[in-house]
């Protein structure tokens, strides 16, 4: 999903929203949780995970094309945690997709006709 196809889908579920206001309404948020990142706070929605700054230390990497060996600096790294309701909603809708497939792959293998030899 992108942010316009989640502007689309809150503006058609909020009619009273027009889709210039469901767009600010979404630019607004992520902005404030952005700077909450940047300020170096923690985001927790509960139901739906947390947003964290991981540091990554500094590092010797390599230059694929030379192979030269090349200093990376430290770097302060956004990282997502699932809640456990997200985690559990997304194993139920792919445990029942991969039933509904299981189902329709038993259901095409016996309208197939079964070869025979003679």
């Amino acid at each position: 999903m992108t942010r316009s196809d989640l502007v689309i889908q809150l503006a058609e579920r909020f009619g009273q929203l027009t889709h210039r206001d469901t767009e600010f309404a979404v630019k607004t948020i992520l902005d404030a949780m952005a700077s909450a990142l940047a300020r170096g706070h923690r985001i927790e929605i509960r139901g739906f995970g947390s947003f964290s700054i991981n540091r990554r230390p500094p590092r010797v990497g390599r230059n694929p094309r030379s192979g030269e060996q090349v200093v990376i600096s430290e770097k302060l790294v956004p990282h997502f945690k699932p809640g456990k309701a997200l985690r559990e909603a997304v194993d139920q809708r792919v445990g029942a997709l991969r039933a509904a497939a299981g189902a329709e792959d038993e259901v095409a293998g016996a309208a197939r006709p079964v070869k025979t030899e003679s």
